[in-house]
This record gives structure tokens, C-alpha cells and sequence, in this order.
């Protein structure tokens, strides 16, 4: 069976065994997804790269200890989530710089986050279109960590209710409720910017 035929699972315990190409059709599978539920977790791609490398060193540091018993994905976010956490405590003391301060003085100038690639073409033409983005992400940061994180693995991972259930150690009730009242809270900050959704 060729790798890209092969389950998440069946490459995790494939790369068990010592099947190195396992771990690459996995790392190639799910980075992206990774990456950006760090970067939104931690508010800086930096950050974000540095996660990435460090959740597939758990994978790698963990794959002895492996078992199927969940969906591959739950295991490998329930690592990222748990990094990102630790990590998020680390940055309080840390001083960063923050994605929308403009590069420049000018009115309008862009800002850091306006220089960082979409993975979905045409998104970032427009001023509107920035608008609204740079509107998400301050809403995102409104929110409290428990709905962030449901909304983050949800809407941006493509992670199931009951997976992030799993990761988090709270019922699928309470995932679903916390889901709900992250997409009030941007609504409501997002109708507050002036922008309708």
C-alpha cells in the first residue's frame, strides 16, 4: 500500500517501526494545520514555526508509547494544544510585538500581518477584505482561552466536537456551548466594528 493510501494511524504505527517516509507523509499531511492553529494560538508565525518544529519532536519523542485508541489528529492536537498552552504562559513575560501595529507612521500603513501570505488566494485584496481579517483576529483575542481554543481547532484545524471534547477533558456539551458563545462574541464585536456578517 502506497503511503498516501495509508491512514494517519497506520503511518504513525508504520513510523513506530522505524518507517522514517511515514513520518513524512504525516508531518507533510498535517503542518499547515498545525502551524496556523499555533499561530492563531499564539498570535505570532514566529512563534507559530517554533511550535511546529516542537510538536513533531513530541510526535517524534512519543511515537514508543502510540496507540490508536483516538483519531490520529486528537493525538497530534492534543500535543499542539498543550504546547501552545505552555507556551502562551511563557509569552506573558516575554514582551512581543503585536501583528496590526503598522510597519510604519504613515495612515494606513500595512502591518505585519498584512505581509504574512494567505493560503487562500484573493483573500487579502481589498481594503475590506483586510478590514474584516484584522477585525477576526481581534475578536479572536477578545475571547476568552476556552472559546478561543474550541473556535480555533474547530473553524481552522477542522477538529470534530467530540475530538476536541477528548483533548480538553470536558464534555461535547460543553465544547459545543463554548463554540457557541465564541461565534456570539465575534459577531457581536464584529457588528461593534461595524462590519455585518
Amino acid at each position: 500500500m502506497a503511503l498516501s493510501d495509508a491512514s494517519d494511524e497506520e503511518l504513525m504505527l508504520q513510523y513506530k517501526t522505524g518507517a522514517y517516509a511515514a513520518f513524512e507523509e504525516l508531518v507533510r499531511r498535517h503542518q499547515r494545520k498545525v502551524f496556523h492553529f499555533a499561530w492563531r494560538s499564539l498570535g505570532n508565525p514566529q512563534a507559530a514555526e517554533d511550535a511546529l518544529q516542537e510538536i513533531f519532536l513530541r510526535v517524534v519523542k512519543h511515537a514508543p508509547t502510540y496507540e490508536p485508541k483516538a483519531k490520529f489528529t486528537t493525538w497530534l492536537f492534543t500535543i499542539a494544544r498543550h504546547w501552545c498552552i505552555d507556551e502562551g504562559r511563557k509569552q506573558v513575560f516575554r514582551r512581543t510585538e503585536s501583528l496590526d501595529a503598522p510597519l510604519s507612521d504613515d495612515e494606513g500603513s500595512a502591518t505585519r500581518l498584512d505581509m504574512v501570505a494567505s493560503n487562500q488566494p484573493g483573500v487579502d485584496d481589498g481594503a475590506e477584505a483586510v478590514r474584516i481579517r484584522r477585525a477576526l483576529d481581534a475578536a479572536l483575542q477578545k475571547l476568552p482561552p476556552e472559546q478561543r481554543e474550541v473556535f480555533l481547532l474547530r473553524e481552522h484545524s477542522g477538529v470534530q466536537f467530540k475530538e476536541i471534547a477528548e483533548m480538553t477533558g470536558v464534555s461535547e456539551n460543553t465544547v459545543k456551548s463554548r463554540m457557541r458563545y465564541a461565534l456570539e462574541g465575534i459577531r457581536a464585536h464584529m457588528v461593534g466594528m461595524g462590519i455585518t456578517p
